[in-house]
């Protein structure tokens, strides 16, 4: 029997008996079984890119879990943080609070801190300095009163730094959340370190921390007039001191909510803040410091 190069295929029909032969080429049936060969292939890459793909989404699910857990965690650690600077910072009003009962003086200290965001308190080394201020203070000292001066300018004539006005008192927009806000004061530019200096005669009834201000110096000049220090990186004074009109109080910085260095200026009168504007307008240049001073200290 000769080879065919096809084979032959044989229908019969059931009621009519019939025959029918079908003939299918070799070179067909090859290419079927390569259409049925590559479907296969077809099938078991997709097949192998879903698993793929289905082992990557769990890996992803796992990472991603994980990573919640180390915010949580993060999270925590943040607050035990701001709970350890809170007990700093009542440290530090605890050793104000005795400089007071005392009556000492401490003398200022070289700035360690930084403009870097809104500073949350005091650090650990300056609430240690101060502690070791307080035990390291002479007995003398500790018994030693102050004569009190008659206060002859006691209305705000002195810019506290030299530095241009950087944000005015009133409505403007608070540079985090960008909404309106009121403005209690002036901001002076003042780059970190910069002596401050008091804006007329008076009494220091405020030389701590206070949430939103950092470090800040209130003077009570008489008649419900009060001037607010702001930002400040270095205390200079204690409650209860007298200062007179260009005595260096404090050095500015960038405690409290701020974006950058400089220093927050406040004029109160009973309590309500009024524009400092008119008070800078009339005022004279800072005054260079002191070598000797009337108050007797």
């Amino acid at each position: 029997m000769p080879h065919q190069p096809y084979f032959v295929v044989v229908l019969a029909h059931s009621l009519h008996g019939r025959l029918r032969r079908v003939h299918i080429p070799h070179k067909a049936i090859y290419t079927a079984f390569a259409f049925v060969l590559i479907g296969c292939l077809s099938i078991f890459g997709f097949l192998s890119s879903y698993l793929r793909m289905s082992w990557k989404v769990s890996h992803y699910n796992s990472l991603r879990q994980e990573v919640d857990s180390l915010r949580l965690k993060y999270q925590e650690l943040q607050r035990v943080t701001d709970q350890k600077n809170e007990q700093l910072a009542t440290l530090e009003t605890f050793a104000s609070e005795v400089s007071v009962a005392y009556g000492l003086k401490r003398r200022p200290e070289t700035s360690s801190d930084v403009s870097a965001g809104v500073t949350l308190g005091p650090s650990f080394p300056q609430s240690l300095n101060e502690y070791n201020f307080l035990q390291s203070a002479s007995i003398s000292t500790l018994y030693r009163s102050y004569p009190k001066q008659w206060q002859v300018h006691v209305r705000p004539s002195l810019w506290p730094v030299e530095g241009r006005l950087m944000s005015p008192f009133g409505v403007r927009t608070d540079p985090f959340s960008g909404e309106g806000a009121i403005h209690t004061g002036v901001d002076l530019q003042a780059p970190m370190g910069t002596p401050v200096r008091a804006a007329a005669d008076g009494v220091i009834v405020y030389a701590e921390w206070r949430s939103g201000y950092g470090r800040l110096v209130i003077i009570d000049h008489g008649n419900g007039l009060q001037t607010y220090y702001g930002h400040l990186s270095q205390f200079g004074v204690v409650e209860g001191q007298e200062v007179r009109r260009g005595d260096v109080i404090a050095k500015s910085g960038a405690s409290g909510r701020v974006t950058s260095a400089h220093l927050h200026y406040e004029v109160r009168m009973r309590g309500i803040p009024v524009n400092p504007y008119p008070f800078l307008a009339r005022s004279a240049a800072v005054l260079p410091a002191r070598t000797q001073t009337d108050l007797g200290f």
